[in-house]
């Protein structure tokens, strides 16, 4: 009964001696083409904030161009399949829509999301969705104190990365 036993634990110890030893595959990162849609203001109150969409989604689109293996569809390309497609912007509100014009350009992953300031904070809200599926790959969700531009750029900046990594 004892040897059984001892040659039970020594079973399970070279197992897991070998377990051990054997490194995990992983798989290599591929070249991701991402789309960026303009972020939607969806403050209670706008008077203040004209243009904010285009500046934090510009903030957002030079922070992903700064992280190796990504390549970000320019938006005057998104800008001109509306065009040639004729798709007016009551279409472009329909997130199939917009996957649909990311896959003809080449996008593997698409972008959306929006702001709300609230008081003295921001919050900012991000998804990561993939083309085919169109599924949520990752979410972010950034709130700064602050009524400050800076303190929105660094949000939109660090959203960026933390939605790639």
């Amino acid at each position: 009964m004892n040897r059984v036993k001892y040659v039970y634990i020594g079973w399970c110890l070279f197992f897991l001696g070998i377990s051990g030893c054997v490194s995990k595959t992983v798989a290599p990162k591929v070249n991701q083409t991402i789309a960026v849609w303009d972020l939607s203001d969806y403050s209670a109150s706008q008077d203040s904030r004209t243009h904010m969409e285009e500046v934090l989604t510009a903030k957002f689109i030079q922070a992903l161009q700064t992280i190796p293996d990504i390549t970000v569809v320019e938006r005057q390309k998104l800008a001109l399949a509306l065009d040639e497609l004729n798709i007016g912007t009551t279409a472009v509100t329909d997130e199939s829509t917009r996957l649909k014009i990311g896959k003809i350009l080449g996008a593997t992953q698409m972008v959306f999301g929006g702001y709300q300031v609230f008081g003295d904070m921001m919050r900012l809200d991000i998804r990561l969705v993939d083309v085919e599926t169109g599924k949520i790959i990752k979410a972010i969700e950034k709130t700064v104190p602050g009524t400050g531009m800076t303190e929105w750029l660094a949000a939109a900046e660090a959203a960026a990365r933390e939605l790639v990594e």
